[in-house]
């Protein structure tokens, strides 16, 4: 599962990204500009709002996983979501939960 959590770290990284930087070539950080694109129709605001409600849920798993696993600077995938993107952070944090838990089941 690593593996695949890694590949996925980096698919999440680059492609929304390859969206992300022509908009900002065109229009800087126009933060006007971006959510008024982002809620341009129904479509884009069902998935802006899921992505929103999504984020929310990871940051509340994410508190409740770094206690049980022991998991230090849970803050690191806070700023990755809020920097890069949820397609990031999530299976960034899968990955190093997946290392803390194969950590306590190896003793």
């Amino acid at each position: 599962m690593k593996a695949i959590y890694l590949t996925l770290v980096i698919i999440g990284a680059i492609l929304p990204y390859s969206h992300f930087i022509p908009f900002l070539q065109t229009n800087g950080l126009d933060s006007k500009l971006l959510v008024s694109q982002l809620f341009a129709n129904d479509i884009s605001s069902f998935f802006a709002t899921d992505f929103l409600i999504c984020c929310v849920v990871f940051f509340c798993f994410l508190y409740q996983e770094t206690k049980k696993h022991q998991i230090r600077h849970a803050w690191i995938y806070v700023v990755a979501t809020l920097t890069i993107g949820l397609s990031f952070s999530l299976p960034l944090f899968l990955f190093f939960r997946q290392k803390a838990m194969e950590r306590v089941h190896a003793f």
